[in-house]
């Protein structure tokens, strides 16, 4: 049946990422296995559900990719688990456009007729949370709004007001209060060494999450909700035809993971054989590549380790040299670039494949969803294709000997962005993270591009 809620709130700062940490590892504690999912593209908080489930938590993006895509991968990654927990990503009915659903929570709650859990910063709040709720709970019928959690209240008293509150409009019930100061701060998740691991989100940080949840959330009743949900029957996932194995190179390390696990899925599933590498700790690549992919992260972070790694500079080099394919998204772009100027107005040498300069900035360069419409023929498929994806970074390119011709970018309200994507013989760096289940012939015509350069 694919037992599931989704933890969304009014707004952005209300607490529900802490909710959805401490609820996760709350219900793991139960002997539960709890399946994380995180909607949007957000690529840090998956990191802190993951640690806190003990699994890999997958992103339900409705605008990247598709409603059958979001309904089968939520059904395929819950079967064996006992529920599900899914965070929202900022307000409940925020998403790509002021005027529709499109990427918001409240879409996926639709599609997937899941039960929503809305926790509200009941600061300096007693009756007022009826209209509150009220509003989001009758705003869209399909967006079954069915408990609340307050957060930020004050007294044993605050509490029974706000169940009275609710109680008394016929709204959803209240099935938690959290005292002020009851749940641990998180890292500020800012775009710099903010994804989880044992030193920022440690054992014991993720057991006071689980203490407060277990303490002041009703997680009889919040079970009780999430078996509410009605039985998914998405429709089976499309099946691939895998070619050749072709050996993928990906760095993973702390400077370079921000991959959407059903991406490198995705090129599994068509033949790659993903081969893990180090740009920061390796001093050269494993044998036998056939392309490297290099995905976003904090290379500016460790800027001055990944310089001082010149054997694998110049393994990396060496690889270009040989006409194999090389892919870099956002951090690896900026890693395949000649230099990178750091926060600190420091200069480090990159592999300088593509010849272009970045540097970190302090506020932020870009947010936002974006089609990568393509020019030419490229490494991701034929002129014309389309593929969406974001980007998330506060970097930017400050000198370029090479123009971005590969794509044509369309942001929101269909806003043409201008061209993207800088290519060099068979190396590609974006600033875009593409959704490769947005267009899945990409990652088949991707891997025939690998085997057609390695050969």
């Amino acid at each position: 049946m694919n037992p599931r809620l989704l933890i969304a709130a009014p707004a952005s700062g209300t607490g529900k990422t802490s909710v959805a940490i401490g609820l996760c590892a709350a219900l793991a504690r139960r002997g539960l296995r709890v399946a994380p999912f995180k909607v949007g593209p957000d690529f840090l908080d998956p990191t802190y559900l993951s640690r806190a489930a003990g699994q890999i938590c997958y992103n339900l993006d409705g605008w990247m990719t598709s409603k059958t895509y979001v309904r089968s991968l939520l059904e395929r990654k819950s079967a064996e688990a006992d529920l599900a927990v899914m965070e929202g990503v900022m307000g409940l009915f925020d998403g790509a456009s002021p005027e529709t659903l499109a990427g918001s929570s409240a879409e996926v709650a639709r599609w997937t007729d899941t039960p929503v859990l809305l926790v509200v910063n009941a600061h300096g709040m007693a009756r007022s949370i009826a209209p509150l709720v009220a509003g989001f709970s009758g705003f869209d019928p399909k967006v079954n709004v069915a408990g609340v959690i307050a957060n930020h209240i004050g007294s044993e008293t605050h509490r029974q007001w706000l169940v009275a509150a609710l109680e008394s409009a016929n709204l959803p019930p209240l099935l938690g209060a959290i005292p002020r100061g009851a749940l641990p701060e998180l890292p500020s998740r800012h775009l710099g060494l903010v994804t989880a691991n044992s030193v920022s989100l440690s054992d014991e940080a993720i057991a006071q999450l689980a203490d407060a949840c277990e303490t002041y959330l009703d997680l009889d009743a919040i079970e009780s909700l999430a078996a509410s949900a009605g039985p998914l029957d998405a429709p089976p996932a499309a099946t691939m035809q895998a070619g050749p194995t072709v050996r993928l190179g990906v760095a993973q390390d702390e400077a370079f993971h921000f991959a959407y696990p059903d991406n490198i899925e995705a090129l599994t599933a068509a033949g790659a054989e993903i081969v893990p590498f180090s740009p920061l700790h390796d001093a050269a690549l494993p044998e036998n590549l056939a392309a490297l992919y290099f995905p976003g992260g904090y290379p500016e972070e460790y800027a001055a380790q990944l310089a001082a790694n010149r054997p694998m500079l110049q393994s990396v080099s060496d690889f270009a040299e040989t006409g194999r394919v090389i892919y870099g998204e956002c951090g690896g772009l900026m890693y395949l670039g000649h230099s990178l100027e750091d926060r600190k107005g420091n200069c480090h040498k990159m592999t300088a494949l593509l010849p272009l300069k970045t540097r970190m900035r302090k506020k932020r360069k870009r947010l936002g969803y974006a089609e990568a419409h393509l020019q030419a023929n490229s490494l991701w498929g034929q002129a014309g294709d389309v593929i969406k994806g974001h980007e998330f970074h506060y970097s930017e390119i400050i000198a370029s000997d090479i123009a971005p011709d590969t794509y044509q970018i369309i942001r929101r309200a269909g806003r043409n962005a201008g061209p993207e994507g800088f290519a060099a013989g068979q190396v590609l760096g974006s600033y875009i993270h593409l959704h490769w289940a947005s267009n899945p012939q990409a990652v088949t015509y991707f891997l025939d591009t690998c085997r057609r350069h390695h050969d």
